[in-house]
Formats: structure tokens, sequence, C-alpha cells
């Protein structure tokens, strides 16, 4: 079956070039020009990933994303052209997947495109290799389901977050090192810096304090990496 992907941009030529790479591929492109349109139309009909501008008019891709991240949990990628650092880590913060800076190639494009389908896949419903349920304590998780829950409240993760979680949760009180959590969550095809792992479990953390405001359960451990309190 092909996947959907949603491009919403403002530059036509970026929406004409990336739609025709797209399609080349094999892929359902949707197209928006601005964020407003691109909210109403991801919501009636959810891609597979979007790929998202941050500077737009009437709706920036942060406020987009924002919204979208209310009920959506597909993969998102920014594209940027702005050199600030700070939209880059709030973006991840807010909830998206990954990012790259224009101009960009098509080819690393089309490589982190893939990389996160791949992922999405393979912790769909019907993948054979989801893995087993985990319950630590108050925490359940069903990959099979792509279920989250705490203390009997449904908690609504991303993939990233929720490979990311497993990951930890699967070794409670095993400290994982920053690398390790990028290897769960993006697999060796993608690097991330440090910083977007620590931006994704700064999310995770909010999302859970939203229903326990006691959540202690992800330590940090300064300069080594995190793990997942044992006996919880």
């Amino acid at each position: 079956m092909k996947k959907t992907i949603a491009l919403v941009d403002d530059d036509r030529n970026i929406l004409t070039s990336v739609s025709m790479l797209l399609e080349a591929e094999g892929f359902t492109v949707k197209t928006f020009n601005d964020g407003v349109a691109a909210l109403e139309g991801l919501n009636a009909s959810p891609p597979d990933l979007a790929i998202l501008d941050i500077k737009m008019p009437r709706m920036d891709g942060m406020e987009l994303l924002n919204r979208l991240r209310k009920t959506q949990t597909m993969p998102v990628i920014f594209l940027t052209s702005k050199d600030e650092e700070i939209d880059e880590v709030l973006g991840l913060r807010m909830g998206a997947d990954d990012y790259i800076k224009k101009p960009f190639s098509q080819r690393l494009l089309l490589e982190r495109i893939r990389a996160l389908l791949r992922r999405g896949d393979k912790a769909s419903p019907d993948a054979k290799d989801a893995g087993e349920r985990i319950v630590r304590g108050d925490l359940v998780l069903d990959p099979s389901r792509h279920l989250c829950v705490w203390r009997n409240k449904q908690v609504n993760l991303t993939v990233t977050e929720f490979l990311l979680l497993k990951s930890l949760a699967e070794r409670p009180g095993h400290v994982k090192n920053r690398d390790q959590l990028m290897d769960a969550a993006y697999g060796e095809t993608i690097y991330v810096d440090d910083r977007t792992i620590d931006s994704h479990i700064k999310r995770l953390r909010k999302k859970f304090r939203e229903i326990d405001d006691e959540f202690a359960q992800i330590e940090t451990l300064y300069g080594i990496g995190y793990r997942y309190r044992d006996g919880q």
C-alpha cells in the first residue's frame, strides 16, 4: 500500500519539486501552502508522515504542530531556513521527530522519510516483531497496539516517545546512554544530536505529569543518560 506524505510549505517551488520527487519514489503526496488549510486537511485525513515548514503565513509550523499533537501521532519532519537553534529545540520539544535545514539535499530528505516510515511500520499493530506487553507497576506498554497506560489512564505518545519509553522500561534500573536511546528511537541509519533525545524525554515526562504530577519514573543521570526506576 502506498504511503501518504503531507507537505506543508508556502514556497511553491519546494511544493512542486519535493512533490515530484516523492511521487517518483512511489508516495502519494498531499500539499498545503499554509498552516490553517493543513490543520483541517491533516486532521480530516491523517497522512503516514508530515513535512512542515516553520515560517508560514496565517499559522506557522510551530503552531500547526502544537495543534496537531493534540490528536495526531504521525511522524513529523520540520523544514527550517532559520539559523536560530532555539527553533529546532522548540520544535523537538513540541513533538517533531526530526528537522532538516534548508537548503537540503533530496537524498537526505528521502533517507529521513524512509527511516521514520520503517520505524513506524515496526511499531504498527500489524508488525510481527512489535514486542510483548510490558508491565512495570502502574505502567503498561502494549507495542502491538501502540498503547501506553499509566495508572489506568491512556497516555498518547508519538512513535519516537513510545520507542524511547519502551527502551527504558524493558530494563528498569539499567542506564541507557543517549546513543543507545537514539538507536532505539531512530535506528542506526539516522543520527540526531543529544539535545534531540533530551527534548523527547522532557516531552515524555510532561505528558505523564499531566496525568500524575508526582510522576518521577524516568531518571536523569547527568553526563551519563537515563533510566526507568527499578521496582516501579
